[in-house]
Protein backbone atom coordinates (compact mmCIF):
# COMPACT_ATOMS: atom_id res chain seq x y z
CA UNK A 1 0.00 0.00 0.00
CA UNK A 2 1.23 3.55 -0.92
CA UNK A 3 2.48 5.89 2.04
CA UNK A 4 0.20 8.96 2.13
CA UNK A 5 1.19 11.62 0.26
CA UNK A 6 0.17 14.41 3.08
CA UNK A 7 0.65 14.96 6.17
CA UNK A 8 -1.35 12.96 9.25
CA UNK A 9 -4.12 15.36 10.56
CA UNK A 10 -4.65 15.10 14.46
CA UNK A 11 -7.58 17.20 16.31
CA UNK A 12 -7.71 18.13 19.79
CA UNK A 13 -10.74 19.26 21.11
CA UNK A 14 -11.95 19.87 24.79
CA UNK A 15 -13.58 22.84 26.92
CA UNK A 16 -12.74 25.99 27.77
CA UNK A 17 -9.59 26.12 29.67
CA UNK A 18 -8.15 22.41 29.72
CA UNK A 19 -5.17 23.05 28.61
CA UNK A 20 -5.84 22.37 25.08
CA UNK A 21 -2.45 25.11 23.92
CA UNK A 22 -0.38 24.15 26.46
CA UNK A 23 -0.89 20.34 25.57
CA UNK A 24 0.05 20.84 21.95
CA UNK A 25 3.10 22.83 23.07
CA UNK A 26 4.20 20.11 25.06
CA UNK A 27 3.48 17.65 21.96
CA UNK A 28 6.06 20.27 19.94
CA UNK A 29 8.79 20.03 22.49
CA UNK A 30 8.55 15.84 22.78
CA UNK A 31 8.43 15.23 18.73
CA UNK A 32 9.69 18.17 16.83
CA UNK A 33 13.37 16.84 16.77
CA UNK A 34 12.23 13.41 15.37
CA UNK A 35 8.98 14.68 13.38
CA UNK A 36 7.82 17.46 10.75
CA UNK A 37 5.27 19.44 12.55
CA UNK A 38 2.41 21.88 12.11
CA UNK A 39 -0.29 23.62 13.99
CA UNK A 40 -3.61 24.80 13.13
CA UNK A 41 -5.76 26.84 16.23
CA UNK A 42 -9.53 28.00 16.15
CA UNK A 43 -10.78 31.19 18.06
CA UNK A 44 -13.71 32.56 17.27
CA UNK A 45 -12.54 36.50 16.82
CA UNK A 46 -9.17 36.38 17.83
CA UNK A 47 -5.72 34.79 17.44
CA UNK A 48 -4.46 34.39 20.77
CA UNK A 49 -4.04 30.72 20.84
CA UNK A 50 -1.32 30.76 17.69
CA UNK A 51 -0.10 33.80 19.11
CA UNK A 52 0.48 32.39 22.60
CA UNK A 53 1.87 29.39 20.64
CA UNK A 54 4.44 31.52 18.75
CA UNK A 55 5.69 33.44 21.49
CA UNK A 56 6.84 30.00 23.47
CA UNK A 57 9.30 29.30 20.47
CA UNK A 58 8.02 25.64 20.09
CA UNK A 59 7.81 25.93 16.12
CA UNK A 60 8.85 28.21 13.77
CA UNK A 61 6.38 30.85 13.56
CA UNK A 62 4.70 30.62 10.53
CA UNK A 63 4.72 26.96 11.25
CA UNK A 64 1.64 27.91 13.45
CA UNK A 65 -1.62 29.21 11.63
CA UNK A 66 -4.75 30.57 12.59
CA UNK A 67 -8.59 30.46 11.74
CA UNK A 68 -10.68 33.20 13.02
CA UNK A 69 -14.41 30.95 13.32
CA UNK A 70 -16.12 34.29 13.76
CA UNK A 71 -18.85 31.56 15.30
CA UNK A 72 -19.33 28.77 17.77
CA UNK A 73 -16.15 26.94 18.00
CA UNK A 74 -17.55 23.63 16.34
CA UNK A 75 -18.82 25.10 13.57
CA UNK A 76 -15.16 25.09 11.83
CA UNK A 77 -14.07 21.73 12.79
CA UNK A 78 -17.09 19.60 11.96
CA UNK A 79 -20.40 21.71 10.59
CA UNK A 80 -18.22 23.40 7.73
CA UNK A 81 -14.54 21.93 7.79
CA UNK A 82 -13.76 24.64 4.76
CA UNK A 83 -11.68 26.76 6.73
CA UNK A 84 -9.28 24.35 8.72
CA UNK A 85 -8.95 22.35 5.62
CA UNK A 86 -7.33 25.53 3.53
CA UNK A 87 -5.36 26.39 6.53
CA UNK A 88 -3.77 23.06 6.76
CA UNK A 89 -3.20 22.61 2.80
CA UNK A 90 -1.65 26.19 3.00
CA UNK A 91 0.66 25.33 6.09
CA UNK A 92 1.40 21.84 3.66
CA UNK A 93 1.90 23.94 0.45
CA UNK A 94 4.51 26.31 2.31
CA UNK A 95 6.30 24.31 4.91
CA UNK A 96 6.20 20.53 3.95
CA UNK A 97 6.38 17.62 3.79
CA UNK A 98 5.14 18.10 7.09
CA UNK A 99 4.50 14.74 9.22
CA UNK A 100 1.90 15.98 11.43
CA UNK A 101 -0.41 19.49 11.94
CA UNK A 102 -2.28 19.41 15.05
CA UNK A 103 -5.32 21.29 14.33
CA UNK A 104 -7.08 22.46 18.14
CA UNK A 105 -10.75 23.43 18.20
CA UNK A 106 -11.55 26.68 19.94
CA UNK A 107 -12.98 26.12 23.76
CA UNK A 108 -16.46 23.72 23.83
CA UNK A 109 -18.07 21.86 25.26
CA UNK A 110 -18.37 18.11 26.40
CA UNK A 111 -20.00 17.03 22.67
CA UNK A 112 -17.33 18.85 20.06
CA UNK A 113 -16.01 16.47 18.44
CA UNK A 114 -14.15 16.82 14.89
CA UNK A 115 -15.55 15.87 11.10
CA UNK A 116 -13.50 12.80 10.31
CA UNK A 117 -13.26 14.49 7.11
CA UNK A 118 -10.86 17.05 8.39
CA UNK A 119 -8.78 15.10 10.94
CA UNK A 120 -7.57 11.11 10.64
CA UNK A 121 -7.65 10.98 14.58
CA UNK A 122 -8.67 12.98 17.55
CA UNK A 123 -7.79 13.70 21.08
CA UNK A 124 -10.19 14.88 24.10
CA UNK A 125 -8.80 16.66 26.98
CA UNK A 126 -10.39 16.99 30.37
CA UNK A 127 -9.08 18.57 33.23
CA UNK A 128 -8.63 17.84 36.95
CA UNK A 129 -9.73 21.63 37.56
CA UNK A 130 -12.82 20.71 35.79
CA UNK A 131 -13.97 18.58 38.44
CA UNK A 132 -13.70 14.84 38.97
CA UNK A 133 -17.54 14.06 37.92
CA UNK A 134 -16.75 15.60 34.95
CA UNK A 135 -15.58 12.68 33.33
CA UNK A 136 -18.66 10.45 33.73
CA UNK A 137 -21.21 12.99 32.62
CA UNK A 138 -19.96 11.72 28.76
CA UNK A 139 -20.40 12.42 25.50
CA UNK A 140 -18.92 11.42 22.05
CA UNK A 141 -15.69 13.09 23.01
CA UNK A 142 -15.20 11.68 26.33
CA UNK A 143 -16.49 8.21 25.30
CA UNK A 144 -15.34 7.83 21.66
CA UNK A 145 -12.15 10.07 20.43
CA UNK A 146 -9.15 8.15 20.14
CA UNK A 147 -7.49 9.61 22.70
CA UNK A 148 -8.58 11.14 26.10
CA UNK A 149 -6.52 13.10 27.95
CA UNK A 150 -7.11 14.13 31.45
CA UNK A 151 -4.59 17.01 32.21
CA UNK A 152 -3.03 19.16 34.82
CA UNK A 153 -2.96 16.16 36.83
CA UNK A 154 -0.64 17.70 38.74
CA UNK A 155 -3.20 20.07 39.85
CA UNK A 156 -5.47 16.92 41.78
CA UNK A 157 -4.35 17.38 45.17
CA UNK A 158 -5.22 21.50 45.36
CA UNK A 159 -8.95 21.20 43.58
CA UNK A 160 -9.26 17.77 45.83
CA UNK A 161 -9.76 15.33 42.95
CA UNK A 162 -8.15 11.93 43.01
CA UNK A 163 -6.67 11.91 39.71
CA UNK A 164 -5.97 8.40 39.60
CA UNK A 165 -9.78 7.08 39.95
CA UNK A 166 -10.54 9.79 37.18
CA UNK A 167 -8.71 8.31 34.67
CA UNK A 168 -9.91 4.62 35.63
CA UNK A 169 -13.47 6.40 35.30
CA UNK A 170 -12.43 7.49 31.98
CA UNK A 171 -11.08 4.39 30.96
CA UNK A 172 -14.57 2.57 32.27
CA UNK A 173 -16.78 5.22 30.07
CA UNK A 174 -14.66 4.13 26.90
CA UNK A 175 -14.41 0.57 27.03
CA UNK A 176 -10.84 0.18 26.95
CA UNK A 177 -10.22 2.85 24.88
CA UNK A 178 -7.41 4.32 25.56
CA UNK A 179 -6.96 7.37 28.81
CA UNK A 180 -3.76 9.43 29.56
CA UNK A 181 -3.27 11.02 32.99
CA UNK A 182 -0.77 14.52 31.52
CA UNK A 183 0.87 16.70 33.82
CA UNK A 184 3.49 18.63 31.57
CA UNK A 185 6.12 18.70 34.73
CA UNK A 186 5.49 14.96 34.50
CA UNK A 187 7.94 13.51 32.19
CA UNK A 188 6.55 9.69 32.36
CA UNK A 189 3.05 11.11 31.24
CA UNK A 190 4.64 13.30 28.64
CA UNK A 191 6.35 10.25 26.56
CA UNK A 192 2.71 7.98 26.99
CA UNK A 193 1.23 11.15 25.18
CA UNK A 194 4.25 11.32 22.53
CA UNK A 195 4.25 7.70 22.49
CA UNK A 196 0.51 7.34 21.32
CA UNK A 197 1.35 9.99 19.16
CA UNK A 198 4.08 7.56 17.52
CA UNK A 199 1.61 4.90 17.18
CA UNK A 200 -0.77 6.89 15.60
CA UNK A 201 1.49 8.51 13.26
CA UNK A 202 3.19 5.17 12.18
CA UNK A 203 -0.61 3.26 11.48
CA UNK A 204 -1.34 6.76 9.34
CA UNK A 205 2.16 5.74 7.37
CA UNK A 206 1.25 2.36 7.09
CA UNK A 207 -2.42 3.12 5.68
CA UNK A 208 -3.81 1.46 8.18
CA UNK A 209 -5.54 4.97 10.52
CA UNK A 210 -9.09 4.75 9.59
CA UNK A 211 -10.78 7.84 10.59
CA UNK A 212 -13.64 7.52 12.70
CA UNK A 213 -16.29 9.69 13.84
CA UNK A 214 -16.73 9.95 17.76
CA UNK A 215 -20.71 10.88 16.70
CA UNK A 216 -22.32 14.11 16.21
CA UNK A 217 -23.16 16.71 18.31
CA UNK A 218 -26.07 16.38 20.86
CA UNK A 219 -28.71 19.16 20.13
CA UNK A 220 -27.58 22.55 22.50
CA UNK A 221 -27.46 26.06 23.01
CA UNK A 222 -24.53 28.52 24.63
CA UNK A 223 -24.71 30.83 27.58
CA UNK A 224 -23.23 33.72 28.39
CA UNK A 225 -20.52 31.82 30.99
CA UNK A 226 -20.09 28.97 28.95
CA UNK A 227 -19.24 31.21 25.30
CA UNK A 228 -18.58 34.48 25.70
CA UNK A 229 -19.73 36.72 22.77
CA UNK A 230 -21.52 33.74 21.46
CA UNK A 231 -24.98 33.40 22.66
CA UNK A 232 -28.69 32.01 22.14
CA UNK A 233 -28.43 29.35 19.20
CA UNK A 234 -29.12 26.19 18.78
CA UNK A 235 -27.94 23.07 16.82
CA UNK A 236 -30.15 20.58 15.95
Amino acid sequence: MPEPTRAMRLGVAGPVGTGKSSLIGTLCRALSDELRLGVVTNDIYTQEDAEMLRATGVLEPDRIRAVETGACPHTAIRDDITANAIAVEDLEADHGPLDVVLVESGGDNLTATFSPALVDAQLFVLDVAGGGDVVRKGGPGIARADLLVVNKTDLAPHVDVDAELMVDQGRAARDGRPVVGLSRRDPASVGELADWVRRTYAEFRRGALVPSDPGPMAPHSHSRDEDALVQGHRHA
